[in-house]
């Protein structure tokens, strides 16, 4: 009734708009739809760029969500790890330990021809693969600069060896002493310490063994004296005469005031320590009965004198020098430390090997001008042709005996210690096959990678001229080989550390403890029970398997290793 009565209080045009009242109205429920409808506008009304940023970050969830459940199938516990011990039983067999590998060939013997002074081919006389002996001529080079470096390194080695010709000498002077008898004058005070040079004037030293005297006699008797006549001589300061030697005679001419001509003779006289220099005398000659007198007297003086000079540069030590000392012949009168002359010796000496070897060089050089093959072999490498302008420096050719060849190659530390000098060698360069020995193991190794590798050098007879020189080719050695012995594994034989420190191999067996058992205080690897450890003595070993010497017996079962097999579901 009010509803009726409200519609019909209301204007005409709200009471035809307002909806008519109904039986039965919803329930309470019901009346939530507008809410709903509400948020569904809210999405429509959403602004499209943030309705679409919504979308990208669910489907990355979405992707993000499939990768996780992907990873725990594949690593979590979808996996389940099997493992099988793997077993073996020591056995008789054979086996045969080998080293192959790779190494350049190269010629026994080769000699390469270098010209080291620039000049003009004029001939070349074989061409590249002959065969040639020792002494073939091989070709012609004019160069002048050739000839000219062996005049002047010839010129060099004649100066360092009078050079130390000299020095020698020189050298000699350390022990300055007199070179013949005399009496010591105007001599040098020289103390211990003194520093000296070479050439410096320590002394005089005359001969007065013996006296020179000048006579000057008339032509008259020309001919009438000669070298070796006896003579007088009158000394009056002694009012004595005294006998002489006629040394010399020169025919001079030596006129007088009076007009005379005169000659001279040279007379000797022996001094038994009365004379002195500058005494008058005169020689006094018979001839044929006649006694002939010189045109004047004449005034005496010592046989010879000289300069007493050092020869070296150095330190005095000690010194003998006294003004009218009477000294023999060799005696010592200045001794001196000659450092500098004796490396000034060396110098010399340093500098006369130095020209030898380049006149040596020089001279090898010219040679190789009109070359001939230094030995039996092949002409390999020839540079030149009639004409060519050839610089310094340039080979020219090489002749290589490629009869014998060697093979230079490396074999590991693992592997050396089988390879022997004499043991046989099988080798393939390209299906060409042969057979060398191994010439020389070097015991000098060289560590790359951390691998330790030593050279050793196979002799190969090539006399056929199968194989190529400067080349790579393969070898294999047998090492060892034994036919009946206990073999096992390579993967059996464990490493193990002892308490001491010390390692050794061991086998792991199988069944009751061994009585040679021994215990391991840290492995590597998981061992299964049952297994213990026995140390074994290992032989030569191939790639699968490895000789056992002792410590095991045949049948015995050992233990090789855990495989481990995955399942995945």
């Amino acid at each position: 009734m009010s509803d009726v009565m409200e519609r019909e209080d209301l204007p005409q045009e709200q009471q035809e708009s307002a909806p008519a009242p109904q039986e039965n109205a919803p329930a309470p429920q019901e009346a939530e739809a507008p809410k709903r409808a509400s948020l569904k506008e809210k999405w429509k009304g959403m602004p499209r760029k943030k309705r679409r940023r919504i979308i990208r970050w669910i489907v990355i969830l979405l992707v993000l969500a499939v990768i996780a459940g992907a990873l725990y199938k594949i690593f979590g516990g979808g996996k389940d790890d099997e493992t099988q011990i793997m077993t073996d039983m020591v056995r008789y067999g054979s086996i045969t330990s080998t080293v192959d590998g790779s190494g350049l060939t190269r010629a026994k013997s080769s000699e390469t021809i270098t010209l080291t002074t620039a000049g003009t081919v004029m001939d070349v006389l074989v061409s590249e693969g002959d065969v040639v002996t020792a002494g073939t001529p091989l070709f012609t080079i004019d160069s002048p600069a050739a000839e000219t470096a062996v005049q002047k390194a010839r010129s060099n080695v004649e100066g360092y060896e009078k050079q130390l010709s000299q020095a020698e000498k020189d050298i000699a002077g350390l022990n300055l002493s007199a070179g013949y008898p005399g009496k010591l004058m105007e001599t040098v005070t020289l103390n211990p310490g003194d520093d000296i040079a070479k050439g410096q004037k320590v002394a005089v030293l005359a001969d007065d063994t013996r006296m020179r005297l000048e006579q000057y006699y008339s032509y008259a008797y020309a001919g009438d004296l000669h070298a070796g006549q006896t003579v007088q001589v009158s000394i009056p300061a002694l009012m004595s005469t005294i006998p002489g030697t006629v040394e010399a005679v020169h025919m001079v001419s030596r006129i007088t005031p009076e007009g005379s001509k005169l000659f001279s003779a040279e007379i000797i006289l022996q001094n038994e320590g009365a004379l002195s220099a500058e005494m008058t005398a005169s020689a006094i000659v018979k001839v044929n009965g006649e006694t002939v007198y010189p045109y004047e007297p004449g005034k005496l003086e010592y046989y010879r004198v000289g300069d007493l000079c050092s020869t070296v540069s150095g330190t005095v030590i000690s010194s003998g020098l006294v003004d009218y000392l009477q000294v023999s012949a060799g005696q010592v009168l200045v001794r001196i430390d000659g450092e500098e002359s004796e490396s000034e010796i060396f110098t010399i000496q340093q500098n006369l090997e130095t020209a030898r070897e380049d006149l040596k060089t020089a001279e090898e050089n010219l040679a190789n001008c009109s070359a001939v093959a230094p030995i039996d072999g092949m002409v390999i490498g020839l540079t030149i042709q009639p004409g060519d302008e050839v610089a310094a420096n340039t080979a020219i050719v090489t002749i290589s005996d490629t009869s014998v060849i060697t093979v230079s190659a490396n074999v590991d530390e693992r592997k050396i210690s089988y390879i022997k000098a004499g043991m046989m060698v099988d080798l393939d360069q390209w299906g060409n096959y042969a057979s060398g020995v191994v010439e020389t193991v070097s015991l000098s190794s060289t560590v790359n990678n951390g691998v330790a590798t030593y050279p050793i050098t196979i002799s190969v007879d090539n006399s056929e001229g199968n194989l190529q020189v400067n080349s790579y080719i393969n070898f294999k050695i047998t090492a060892s080989e034994n036919d009946n012995c206990l073999v096992v594994p390579i993967q059996a034989v464990k490493m193990v550390s002892l308490e001491d420190g010390s390692t050794a191999n061991v086998l792991y067996v199988g069944g009751d403890r061994p009585d040679n058992a021994i215990e391991v205080p840290m492995i590597d690897e998981e061992i299964p029970d049952g297994y213990w450890a026995v140390p074994v003595e290992i032989g030569i070993q191939d790639n699968y398997n490895v000789e056992i010497k002792s410590g095991v017996e045949d049948g015995t079962e050992i233990f090789v290793q855990v495989q481990r097999m995955s399942m995945y579901y």
